[in-house]
């Protein structure tokens, strides 16, 4: 491993001298603190590299693609209402997609166009989510101690890369969708006995929280006012036990982070959509409620192009705005149509995604327009 107080120190002496040079961090176009309407972009390089096409149309006006001139779309969704944009990082992908270089590139994008950053820092080489969680190809032989070290380097480079470029991301993720833990198995948390929601043994939660604990004083030694996200999935779910094992165990967090995807049934028990919101908005209140922090929903998605998409956003929109504390919302991949998919789907076998928030022309679809508009009843 490398020694992270060399790191640090490079790191500090390049974004003295940016700062030097450029006198200040990019400007935004909304305030910190402020509601954030965001899109997760992290295909968008990706994207563009396989010739994917973005055009304005759609919500504007009726011409049809081949009559309009493609346009950039972080521009094109900014235009739309667009104030924040999220981007994942994995350690060490393969395709090369979504590491340290592809994130910056696109940070360096959205940052000169006024958006703000939220930084979804997976400490894996691809998707981390309740499901995977597995330890990068590079750390696999570590114990927990060097583990801990490595989520403190990895932290800081991802950080100070962005800090060297004149970027100040307002918020970073320390794992992505965590209910179980990450970096499995030394991270696991591990059912506690049939019929028992609640997850982890004493030593289990030592161990994530220890992760989690790191990854939080890390971003802080970057960014000091930086807010630090925990993350799970499921926003309709209570969870008040991890919540509460969390802080017992040295946890530390600013911000809650969900995600909602309300009209996958087949994952929610096959509850209805209504039910799925409802349950989310009473969630979110109650977290707020307990742990005095924010909550923002960190990932959102719906049906392409399906009708019934625009009546489940506008419901959650009207429900979560209507929250004190509330801190905003992302799409996850709104930009992905036309049966795109990325690199890593196709050796699994993986079909396309099918909650982008295109339509078929590539035009921002009205699920877009409702959130890209959307803005706090409460102050």
């Amino acid at each position: 491993m490398k020694k992270i107080s060399k790191l640090a120190g490079l790191a500090i002496a390049g974004v003295l001298l940016t700062q030097v040079l450029t006198g200040c961090y990019h400007k935004t176009d909304s305030p910190r603190g402020s509601w954030a309407r965001g899109c997760d972009l992290s295909w968008l390089s990706e994207m563009e590299h396989d010739g994917v096409k973005f055009y304005k149309g759609g919500l504007m006006n009726s011409d049809a693609p081949e009559t309009l001139n493609d346009e950039d779309c972080i521009a094109l969704l900014r235009e739309q209402g667009m104030n924040a944009v999220r981007l994942r990082v994995w350690v060490n992908h393969q395709t090369g997609w979504s590491n340290k270089a592809d994130m910056l590139y696109l940070a360096k994008r959205a940052a000169e166009q006024g958006q703000r950053i939220m930084i979804d820092i997976h400490y894996s080489d691809f998707f981390a989510d309740p499901n995977h969680q597995t330890i990068p190809d590079a750390w696999q032989q570590y114990e927990y101690e060097q583990l801990l070290e490595c989520v403190r380097e990895h932290t800081l480079e991802v950080l100070y890369a962005l800090k060297e470029e004149g970027i100040k991301p307002e918020w970073v993720q320390i794992g992505n969708e965590t209910p179980n833990g990450m970096l499995w198995p030394v991270g696991l948390l591990t059912a506690r006995g049939e019929g028992q929601t609640a997850k982890g043994t004493d030593d289990e939660w030592d161990r994530y929280a220890g992760f989690t604990a790191m990854g939080y004083k890390a971003a802080k030694e970057a960014f000091p006012d930086i807010t630090v996200i925990v993350h799970v999935d499921n926003a309709y779910e209570q969870r008040d036990w991890f919540w509460e094992s969390m802080k017992a165990h040295g946890g530390q967090w600013d911000m809650i982070g969900l995600s909602h995807y309300p009209m996958m049934s087949a994952w929610n028990g096959g509850k209805s959509w209504q039910e799925m919101n409802e349950l989310a908005e009473a969630n979110i209140r109650r977290l707020i409620s307990q742990w005095h922090c924010p909550v923002m929903i960190a990932e959102v998605g719906m049906f392409a192009n399906n009708p019934e998409s625009e009546l489940v956003m506008d419901d959650f929109i009207q429900r979560i705005t209507a929250i004190d504390s509330c801190a905003g919302i992302f799409y996850w991949e709104p930009e992905v149509y036309g049966g795109w998919r990325p690199a890593e789907y196709i050796p699994l076998g993986w079909g396309s995604y099918d909650m982008g928030a295109f339509t078929p022309e590539g035009q921002p679809s009205k699920v877009m327009q409702i959130l890209l508009s959307s803005a706090p009843k409460v102050q």
